[in-house]
């Protein structure tokens, strides 16, 4: 199997599910790594079992995410993988709708992914090498009742992600954006009795993750989709 060409990861957002099996996949791999939250206390076990440094950050908030790469960069190194994968959500009619609430969802969904993507760039271009992995959903390509916020900030998202990755591999950064077309199996959420692989498994797609950082740059993705095998389309 090829090798991670990456030492030290940041994930931003992290919490159970996906960057959860993320942080584990890496830690096995070799890698150092941080896990960044609001509320890190739910880290503690995971930070235990991969060794990974732990860190409180509010990810919309440019002083705070500008110190939290210089306190990773303090503590583990620079990243060279920076993986952002911090969400909200917002659901009701349009008409009801909290304008406040709505843009918080957009502060976190793609403001917080910018200001990542920004503090990883300064870091990645001097070295001309470097990974930033967003985490998208379904809601970045198809807008669904009653979900507008979540789709607004998920398009917003994968936009960057375009953006950053016409800009930023050129000069040796692997910018990719992730589709999670499907619900994340989880303890509280397991697959229905009557429709079983109807979930994702999070180690599965963390998976992926992994093998999109061992590509050669001569044939790197920019976009991955994954979904139930069992979905209909």
């Amino acid at each position: 199997m090829t090798a991670i060409p990456y030492q030290r990861a940041l994930i931003i957002g992290a919490g159970p599910g996906i960057s959860a099996s993320v942080a584990r996949q890496l830690s096995a791999a070799g890698l150092a790594v941080a896990l960044a939250a609001r509320n890190i206390d739910k880290l503690a076990d995971l930070a235990a079992e991969t060794g990974a440094k732990t860190f409180a950050v509010d990810a919309t908030d440019p002083a705070g995410v500008a110190a939290l790469f210089a306190q990773v960069d303090a503590a583990i190194g620079v990243p060279d993988v920076v993986i952002y994968n911090a969400s909200a959500r917002l659901r009701g009619p349009l008409a009801e709708l909290d304008p406040a609430g709505v843009q918080q969802v957009l502060q976190v969904s793609a403001f917080g992914a910018f200001l990542a993507v920004q503090q990883a760039a300064k870091r990645m271009l001097p070295q001309r090498q470097g990974a930033i992995l967003l985490t998208g959903a379904s809601a970045g390509l198809k807008g669904f009742a009653q979900s507008a916020p979540f789709a607004m900030g998920k398009f917003a998202l994968r936009g960057l992600a375009q953006s950053a990755a016409r800009e930023l591999g050129p000069q040796g950064i692997h910018v990719a954006h992730f589709n999670i077309d499907g619900g994340v199996r989880s303890a509280a959420r397991p697959d229905p009795t009557d429709r079983p692989d109807s979930t994702l498994d999070p180690d599965a797609v963390a998976q992926t993750y992994l093998d999109i950082l061992r590509q050669p740059r001569s044939a790197w993705s920019l976009e991955v989709e994954v979904r139930p095998w069992v979905e209909t389309f």
